[in-house]
């Protein structure tokens, strides 16, 4: 049986569902302009790193939709439940991945995920830094901006590593030290809604697999 729980939080819409068996992904409303799936369980050759990567995606998006908003509220037998999110781009506004934006960007209304992707937030180590595997998430979100048609730029290529099942070109390179303000500026992403329309970012997780689709309303 399958539980529903929806809540509004800003500007986004969070749907959780209760168990992994047999979840399939909601089906979108408006016009659907690119979509695009990754598995979880294989971010990483390791099963134990390839968990932590997993997890600090799942962290993120919690972040990125207020379910979690400081390190004390982590649950993660919640963060790790199926779930259907909605971050919503009116026409004009722009995204960050996070809060250290290029000059060009400054004075614009602008949504983040909210997160530094440090120990202090909760982000998990695989030993080499906190947050290893939001390069994942921040690729998926470009390769669907991009061929949704989104106006988009992403300074830093994630060429010294691949990232599995995502196309090299799309890779991402994200960094924050939320304590030296311009200092990660070009280790960001930048998605801005050129439509005259809102769109939608959905992420629909199920069956440890995640899956992005982006839509214009009609």
């Amino acid at each position: 049986m399958l539980q529903n729980i929806v809540a509004q939080i800003s500007a986004f819409t969070i749907l959780t569902l209760a168990s992994q068996v047999n979840v399939v992904p909601i089906p979108v409303s408006g016009n659907v302009l690119s979509s695009h799936e990754i598995s979880l369980d294989n971010r990483y050759p390791n099963e134990n790193i390839n968990e932590i990567f997993k997890d600090n995606i799942l962290l993120n998006l919690a972040y990125s939709v207020g379910r979690v908003t400081k390190k004390e509220d982590i649950n993660w037998a919640e963060i790790k439940t199926p779930f259907h999110y909605e971050l919503r781009l009116e026409s004009g506004e722009t995204f960050a991945y996070h809060d250290d934006v290029l000059p060009q960007y400054f004075g614009r209304q602008i949504k983040t995920t909210n997160a530094h992707f440090n120990g202090i937030e909760g982000f998990r180590s695989s030993g080499y830094l906190y947050g290893d595997g939001v390069c994942h998430l921040a690729s998926l979100m470009y390769w669907a901006a991009k061929d949704a048609g989104l106006e988009t730029y992403a300074p830093t290529n994630h060429n010294f590593m691949v990232i599995p099942e995502i196309p090299r070109e799309y890779g991402v390179s994200i960094l924050s030290n939320p304590y030296i303000k311009g200092n990660d500026a070009m280790q960001n992403l930048y998605i801005t809604n050129n439509k005259e329309k809102a769109v939608l970012f959905i992420f629909d997780y199920y069956n440890h697999k995640l899956k992005l689709s982006v839509t214009e309303e009609n």
